[in-house]
């Protein structure tokens, strides 16, 4: 008998391994007395590691923008609720909430980006191109904008820019038109539907690695949910929150979120700005990140072994300077 996604997913017992949960945690470094943030909190693997390791006084403030990965954080980090603060919001509000509890620095962040598996198995949240839902896709089920907005009412070449920008899909203008072709008969409102206008542009054959809507999805979600632009707009945020030598660890899913990890952090890390040929540094600028992980850290043989969807994950970390 076929289980139902929707029971399975709301059980907050469900297993969800945390990826790279060792190599991010020892990057973090946390200790007794430290103050850290998980700003992508999910089911909370990593949260409970970070507090497991900074125990028996160490504090974790924990947010997400998913009020069901909210509630089940509350569950999976119950046996800690004297050290943990969980709040509603996305990380780039991590100031705001260090204010309401009273806090300035942090000694570390982590951020585990992308689409959980918690999201991908729950229809009705709409992630999936593989189970029929509602084309929804918020991360923040309070957002006014949904993915079946974007597809029914963006024009074709607003559309073609969002596939081709954010799931740097080649047919994107491909895609586009065949959108726009289906939603004049009759409007977008399911997943699969969406799957089966974006797989219409692709030849049958060869068979692909990937689904044809993969690229198309991804695009959509990132757009949606304005990844791209918190996770700028988050990383230039947290680190000013670091106390010196804390600590930021980044773990990101596609080639997107990477590019702005690692072009943030390369900014940070960098000093002196001036031409070349001019003899005295006269723009002052220090750096004020020491980048740890160069290359990134990658999951290793045994992990894709027991987490296969490990194998896109890329680890950043940097080390705030005094």
């Amino acid at each position: 008998m076929e289980s139902n996604p929707k029971s399975e997913i709301r059980n907050p017992q469900m297993q969800h391994p945390p990826v790279l949960l060792r190599e991010a945690v020892d990057l973090l470094a946390p200790h007794p007395g430290g103050i850290y943030a998980d700003g992508t909190l999910g089911a909370g693997g990593h949260a409970a590691e970070i507090l497991k390791r900074s125990s028996p006084d160490g504090i974790l403030i924990g947010m997400d923008q998913d009020p069901e990965a909210i509630e089940r954080s509350r569950v999976s980090l119950a046996a800690y609720s004297d050290r943990v603060h969980i709040r509603h919001g996305n990380f780039r509000e991590l100031a705001r909430v260090l204010s309401g509890l009273g806090y300035e620095k942090v000694d570390g962040v982590l951020l585990d980006l992308g689409v959980s598996w918690f999201h991908l198995k729950t229809p009705e949240r709409g992630f999936s191109f593989q189970l029929d839902g509602p084309l929804d896709m918020r991360m923040d089920t309070g957002r006014p904008q949904t993915a079946a907005d974007l597809v029914n009412n963006f024009s074709r070449d607003e559309l073609a820019r969002i596939i081709r920008e954010f799931g740097e899909e080649r047919r994107a203008g491909a895609i586009a038109r065949a959108i726009e072709k289906a939603r004049a008969r009759r409007p977008i409102t399911r997943t699969v539907q969406l799957a089966e206008i974006v797989s219409s542009v692709f030849p049958p054959n060869p068979p692909r690695r990937t689904h044809p809507a993969t690229l198309t999805f991804q695009a959509l979600r990132i757009a949606v949910n304005d990844e791209l632009g918190a996770l700028r707009e988050g990383v230039n945020a947290l680190i000013p929150l670091l106390s010196p030598g804390g600590r930021i660890a980044v773990i990101s899913f596609h080639s997107l979120e990477d590019r702005a990890v690692k072009q943030a952090f390369a900014a940070m890390a960098r000093g002196c700005i001036c031409p070349p040929k001019l003899p005295v540094c006269s723009c002052g600028k220090k750096p004020t990140l020491k980048i740890l992980t160069q290359p990134p850290i990658i999951a290793g043989p045994e992990e894709l072994e027991r987490n296969p969807a490990a194998r896109s994950a890329k680890l950043r970390a940097a080390e705030k300077l005094a």
